[in-house]
């Protein structure tokens, strides 16, 4: 696997900038297991005062297609207070890495992911960006900077430019804990007022459960409460993935 050089990203990724793309998004990570299948669940629910609950679905099915390059399709469905579970789009996620694992201070990725909504007016939303990962001993850090936007919608649009950081302790492989955080910041050359930005965070559980015969489920949960007036009050997140 052809390896690049990361060191100089090693200072982004322990400093990450200071919203929430969807209450089921989750951090990303630049691992790639070659071979891998996994039939990936995810969810998640905010609340902003003043306004309708937002719950949001998705699974998927991914694939290690390469030693450095995994894909996965997935359907969508989100829901609103009062309105039933609808489907909300199609998305395909392509996750690339870059470096070999732990050969450098940083490990280093890649993500292209491109969702065709529902509603067509709302065109292609296509998001990319690095993804980064160290560690400490038993700490695991990552950070990633994303960029969002949607071509050939019926409105004109920007780039985005978001963010999502987890710490996590490794204290034993079927029970991790940490803190995640996630943001959106406007538009990526000019922010957005910091009451129009939105930043959550808040703890984490992780762990990963061996069935044999290669096969395990691995779970990660957050419970996030919203840093400033522009994000929603309080949200939950959950992802469950059937590796095998």
């Amino acid at each position: 696997m052809k390896s690049y050089a990361p060191i100089l990203v090693a200072g982004a990724l322990l400093c990450p900038l200071p919203g929430f793309a969807g209450p089921a998004d989750y951090v990303y990570t630049p691992a790639v297991e070659y071979g891998e299948k996994e039939v990936d669940f995810k969810a998640g629910t905010a609340k902003k005062g003043g306004e309708p609950r937002e719950s949001a679905y998705s699974l998927g099915f991914g694939w290690g297609a390469t030693e450095w390059w995994f894909t996965e399709a997935y359907l969508k469905y989100k829901r609103a207070d009062g309105e039933d579970t609808r489907y909300d789009a199609i998305e395909w996620e392509n996750k690339f890495q870059l470096t070999e694992t732990g050969k450098y201070p940083v490990d280093v990725g890649f993500l292209v992911e491109i969702e065709r909504p529902r509603d067509r007016a709302e065109g292609w939303e296509v998001k990319w960006g690095p993804l980064l990962q160290t560690e400490f001993g038993k700490i695991q850090l990552n950070g990633n900077i994303l960029f969002e936007r949607a071509y050939r919608a019926s409105e004109p649009t920007e780039t985005e430019l978001l963010y999502q950081w987890q710490v996590k302790y490794r204290w034993r492989p079927q029970f991790e804990f940490g803190v995640q955080g996630f943001g959106e910041l406007g538009k990526w050359n000019d922010w957005a007022p910091h009451r129009d930005q939105e930043h959550l965070a808040g703890p984490a559980v992780f762990g990963k459960l061996p069935l044999g015969n290669h096969q395990a489920i691995k779970y990660n949960a957050a419970w996030l409460f919203g840093l400033n007036h522009g994000s929603p009050d309080h949200g939950i997140r959950f992802q469950a993935e059937y590796e095998f």
